[in-house]
């Protein structure tokens, strides 16, 4: 009896560490190479989808914002969980290398939306400067093996004048990495600025509407793909299938631009923040040296210019945890 509970537990286990539908398969964005008796000679990275897929996909995972200007205070100190739901063009031809792609060869066909979870630490500091905060966590994308760590620091350049007419203002900084996809190495910086109010209700409840400007700075690195996963090169037969194995080129940073709008609600230590962006469409290029010919879909040559094609973006998150 022991024996078969753990060949069902191993069964189960095996099932769950199999890639989920939000995971990537960049195979599925290289060009094969064949010589004229069709024999594969090589396989090269489409460098046009895979910026517009590490530009959609950085937005997905970018440094979460959900907080006012106002920093929590060198006592003070935050627990939090966010829910994020950002929309993508699922429809475009790069999504195929999700693994749920129903038509991996062709185009997306995906979903129109990817959502996250997330788990956040905030603490007030006096230290280097006043009005100081900084945080750290982690992000999910559900449907994946994918998660990010997020680390941020914000400081107050005006706050705490709440009998006054005068907004709140900080600058932050922040930074999120990608992490369990072995084909792919993601890193999004963010630079933001926000302004906010503080409003008392009734002496009881406190309401901060906030709103700002966002500046990711995306920054893809290609691991080895392997074309072929499951050929085995060891094989009698099959030493030339490393030819198959290919590396996207490094590429210069993708730079996106977010504006956001939100409130945080307060009551005691309890807190609730619903937050709103938007993230203009991509225009960054990848600027070759040498060549002036921009890239086209199923190209056979990195010698060219990647035009990140990635269309606008619209997140909704909401934050609920307690302030002390």
């Amino acid at each position: 009896m022991r024996r078969a509970f753990g060949l069902v537990l191993l069964v189960a286990t095996a099932g769950t560490v199999a890639a989920d539908d939000n995971d990537l398969v960049l195979q599925r964005l290289g060009t094969r190479i064949t010589d004229g008796s069709g024999n594969v000679t090589g396989v090269v990275g489409e460098n046009l989808e895979f910026r517009s897929l590490a530009s959609q996909l950085g937005v997905v995972l970018a440094p979460h914002l959900l907080t006012p200007a106002d920093t929590l205070g060198f006592g003070g100190f935050q627990l939090a969980v966010d829910y994020a739901s950002t929309q993508i063009d699922g429809g475009a031809a790069y999504w195929r290398a999700r693994e749920g792609s129903s038509d991996p060869a062709a185009g997306g066909s995906g979903p129109g939306i990817l959502r996250t979870v997330g788990f956040f630490v905030r603490k007030g500091m006096w230290f280097p400067v006043p009005s100081f905060e900084i945080g750290a966590g982690a992000v999910h994308l559900l449907d994946s093996h994918t998660w990010a760590g997020q680390l941020y620091a914000k400081f107050g350049l005006h706050e705490g004048y709440h009998e006054l007419p005068i907004p709140s203002v900080a600058v932050r900084g922040g930074v999120s990495r990608m992490m369990n996809q072995r084909e792919l190495d993601l890193t999004v910086s963010s630079l933001d600025i926000t302004v906010s109010k503080h409003i008392g209700v009734g002496g009881t409840w406190r309401l901060d509407p906030f709103g700002g400007w966002n500046l990711l700075i995306i920054t893809p690195r290609s691991e080895v793909i392997d074309s072929t996963p499951n050929v085995d090169p060891l094989a009698p037969g099959n030493q030339l299938d490393e030819m198959n194995n290919f590396v996207f080129k490094d590429q210069k940073n993708i730079y996106r631009n977010r504006f956001f709008v939100g409130a945080k609600l307060q009551y005691y230590v309890f807190q609730l923040t619903l937050e709103a962006q938007f993230a203009l469409a991509g225009t960054s290029v990848d600027d070759r040296s040498g060549t002036s010919d921009p890239c086209m879909p199923n190209s056979t040559t990195t010698s060219c210019d990647a035009k990140d094609t990635a269309k606008a973006q619209r997140t909704l998150s909401l934050s609920a945890g307690f302030d002390f």
